[in-house]
């Protein structure tokens, strides 16, 4: 509980003792408790508040989680707060939007009960302005960097034929490229029929999208349902895809990446079964644009999103582990 106490020390400016709960207390569980967390007490703020530490993190899921902790508090009368030495940004949302009290050391501490919400490190990457790819522009910015085979790819047609690859009307293209152009990352060419040039060579663009915060995150939202759609095809994404991509072990979450347009049509269906914000055996992240398209002409994992869209979905998740992953994809699927 060293960091614990330190990242707490840092935080409130003052002395934190944090100690074990006696053998006595701890006898009082259940055993399923017992075996689950580390409990510890210490003062906040003038207030008793209980630490539970999740000794498996792999095995952590936020429903259990909750009911733990609200076992704990009727028992102890006391604040009782969550510790994680990792938390995916999925989660952390999800913690948050179920009122549940955590510490992440070094990166986040959120306490409802004492009105503490303080966050550090959860962002590597600052956006330098409030300019953004649109998502029809990203698609256009990402099939051209992925695509290594034919640089001339998107060069070679007009915006309606660009229109007819992509899967997008002329006038989506058409603003599309304005945003483009805007960006300063394309020349357009041709007067009767116009086509698109870039700028900067493939590893250029994309430092240059990157590093002004010019990407937009392909994930609209995320729900859970508890049976994938059959009708429908889905990609591997999010942490079950960063796994193909990089040494890092899969998640228990299973996750895929679904067109917007496509989840409104099984929504309106009704195809979606148990669809809920918290928790289910799948993870659908609805996407602002098609991850099929990008999937087929990287053409290299076709069940899963492509490597940098899955990379712009996690440039502010500060996980050393997410971070250490994305290097990875850099290295070996961009140059």
């Amino acid at each position: 509980m060293k960091d614990i106490e330190k990242y707490l020390q840092e935080i409130l400016g003052e002395l934190i003792g944090v100690e074990r709960l006696p053998e006595n207390q701890l006898n009082t569980m259940p055993l399923y408790i017992y075996h689950a967390y580390n409990i510890y007490k210490t003062t906040l703020l003038n207030r008793a508040v209980i630490l539970v530490e999740n000794k498996n993190i792999d095995d952590f899921r936020i429903s259990q989680a909750d009911k733990h902790i609200e076992l704990l508090r009727n028992a102890f009368n006391k604040p009782v707060v969550l510790v994680l030495a990792q938390l995916a940004s999925y989660n952390r949302l999800r913690l948050i939007d179920k009122r549940i009290n955590f510490i992440v050391p070094g990166k986040q501490l959120f306490i409802l009960d004492l009105m503490m919400d303080l966050r550090e490190s959860f962002a590597p990457y600052k956006k330098q302005n409030k300019e953004n790819l649109t998502p029809s522009a990203q698609l256009i910015v990402l099939y051209h960097i992925l695509n290594k085979n034919d640089l001339n790819a998107i060069k070679n047609l007009s915006f309606k034929d660009l229109a007819e690859k992509l899967g997008y009307s002329s006038m989506a293209i058409t603003k599309a490229v304005e945003n483009l152009k805007q960006l300063g990352l394309i020349e357009v060419q041709g007067l009767k029929e116009k086509r698109i040039s870039f700028v900067y060579d493939r590893i250029d663009l994309w430092n240059k999208m990157k590093e002004n915060g010019f990407y937009c995150d392909p994930v609209l939202k995320r729900v859970f349902v508890d049976e994938i759609p059959h009708d429908t095809k889905l990609l591997g994404s999010n942490e079950s895809a960063l796994a193909e991509y990089s040494d890092m072990n899969p998640s228990r979450q299973l996750f895929f990446a679904i067109e917007k347009n496509a989840y409104y049509a099984l929504q309106k269906r009704n195809k979606l079964m148990n669809e809920n914000k918290y928790e289910g055996r799948y993870c659908l992240e609805v996407w602002k644009y098609n991850p099929l398209t990008l999937a087929e002409v990287f053409n290299r994992h076709p069940k899963i999103v492509d490597p940098l869209s899955l990379f712009i979905s996690f440039m502010e998740d500060s996980d050393e582990r997410i971070q250490m992953a994305l290097e990875q994809i850099e290295e070996k699927y961009l140059w």
